[in-house]
């Protein structure tokens, strides 16, 4: 059978709905994760949701910040783990397990903090919490759990490659992009035995993005974009990956997130 995964972050989920629905109806993942929903879970808008099939809806939603929403039209078969990293109430993280192909597999969602402007925690609080969030990270290992394969997916905030970003050089003491968190966030990943599926089949020098700066007059033309977006898998499941799709295309859209969907396709 084929699975496909898809995570985006959306900023704001009952604002950009209409985008999220357009997204489905063309490329109709079985499973979508968002990040930045913005959005008390009595307030997340899943009627739409539901009439495109995606009947199972699990959320860790806070208002006005933050937030993560893990739709399927897959049955969610466990009871869901939402974690609060660093203890500060933040919803940032969420798993569900699923089951497809004959394997169970736990879906890790992420939206790791952004870090604001200055990378240093001594004068920057919220670089601190997001030094200490990665950190925490490292606890989560991808064969936790007997019998279970693992993906992990979500806005990570850090580009960990040189070809993650379009200018490793001027880059280096911005925030998403500092030694201190890619030495960080490479540690989550290869101490806890994830495969990095998107440089799977695209591996370095191949510039990869994910995501453009409002701040551009023209993002397409200038095309400084960031791998801030991730999907990670087990290695057992990293051999049944079939390609990983960027949808660069949603960033030029009506009223876009800065943030592009990326899907993980595999032949299970």
């Amino acid at each position: 059978m084929t699975l496909s995964i898809a995570t985006w972050n959306i900023n704001s989920v009952r604002l950009r709905m209409p985008l999220v629905e357009q997204f489905l109806e063309k490329w109709q993942p079985d499973i979508l994760c968002l990040q930045e929903t913005k959005c008390p879970n009595d307030q997340f808008p899943s009627a739409p949701l539901k009439r495109l099939g995606y009947n199972h809806i699990e959320m860790h939603g806070q208002k006005g910040y933050h937030g993560v929403a893990t739709v399927s039209r897959l049955p969610l078969t466990e009871l869901t783990d939402r974690r609060d990293y660093c203890g500060v109430g933040d919803a940032r993280h969420l798993s569900v397990v699923f089951s497809a192909g004959g394997k169970r597999i736990r879906l890790h969602n992420f939206y790791v903090p952004a870090g604001g402007d200055e990378p240093d925690r001594t004068i920057n609080p919220k670089f601190g919490h997001k030094l200490d969030f990665v950190d925490e990270m490292k606890l989560l290992h991808a064969e936790a759990e007997a019998g279970i394969s693992s993906i992990l997916v979500g806005d990570l905030n850090i580009a960990p490659l040189e070809d993650d970003v379009w200018s490793h050089k001027q880059l280096l003491k911005i925030v998403s992009h500092t030694p201190i968190e890619t030495e960080g966030l490479i540690s989550v990943m290869t101490g806890g035995g994830w495969v990095d599926l998107m440089r799977r089949h695209a591996p370095p020098p191949e510039k990869l993005y994910t995501w453009w700066s409002y701040r551009a007059k023209d993002w397409a033309a200038a095309d400084r974009g960031r791998r801030l977006d991730h999907i990670w898998s087990s290695a057992d499941l990293a051999l049944n990956l079939a390609r990983v799709d960027i949808v660069k295309e949603a960033r030029g859209w009506d009223r876009p997130s800065d943030h592009v969907p990326v899907i993980a396709h595999f032949e299970l």
